[in-house]
């Protein structure tokens, strides 16, 4: 997992996919692996052994929002790639999002997106319901940046078009929640592999 950062997106091989969703919704993985979507890397789980890589596929609401846990071998991952820009994201948002969306981008230009719009964008199936909020990623090289990220969800939040979520990511690609980390508090959340207390003056250290 050292090599896979949070929230990561990887590309498995079309040849390995046969072999890793035995036992799960095949009609709907085979079309995933066939149109080359990705899986997101996950947390490993009590299952999980060996050199495999433990990978999700969240299915839209049509097919239940069933996420689908996968272990795929290190050998069959041809790629990974943070989530999207939600600059690139935007434009498979509802028209009730943009006014938010355009705000963000002018407030954190460089600010990624995960869940619903994000494989929305990337898949072209219906993720997003009246229920969706925003899920936001933010790359932070220390607490400075995250700050001033925090500060600006912070100021945009309060009349969002949805609700705003999301992480503030460091280099090590460990996260914290953003308002979390917004409020103040002496010790945050931070995930990584494992969820663990952490205070905050380590966090982005």
């Amino acid at each position: 997992m050292a090599d896979f950062a949070r929230q990561s997106l990887v590309t498995i091989d079309p040849a390995i996919w046969p072999q890793i969703i035995v036992g799960q919704d095949r009609e709907i993985l085979q079309d995933w692996a066939t149109r080359r979507w990705p899986a997101i890397v996950r947390r490993p789980n009590c299952v999980d052994s060996g050199d495999a890589v433990p990978v999700g596929v969240p299915l839209p609401p049509s097919h239940g929002k069933a996420r689908i846990a996968l272990s795929v071998p290190r050998s069959a991952i041809l790629s990974s790639a943070p989530p999207p820009l939600l600059s690139d994201a935007a434009s498979a948002a509802p028209v009730a999002w943009q006014p938010t969306i355009a705000a963000l981008l002018i407030a954190v230009p460089t600010v990624r997106c995960y869940g619903s719009l994000a494989w929305q964008h990337l898949t072209g199936l219906p993720y997003i319901s009246d229920t969706s909020d925003l899920d936001l990623f933010a790359e932070c090289r220390n607490a400075a940046d995250a700050d001033v990220v925090a500060t600006a969800l912070q100021a945009i939040a309060p009349t969002a078009c949805p609700g705003l979520d999301g992480e503030l990511a460091g280099p090590d690609g460990a996260a914290v929640q953003w308002r979390e980390w917004g409020s103040g508090a002496t010790m945050v959340v931070v995930k990584s592999a494992d969820a663990r207390l952490e205070y905050r003056e380590n966090v982005f250290a």
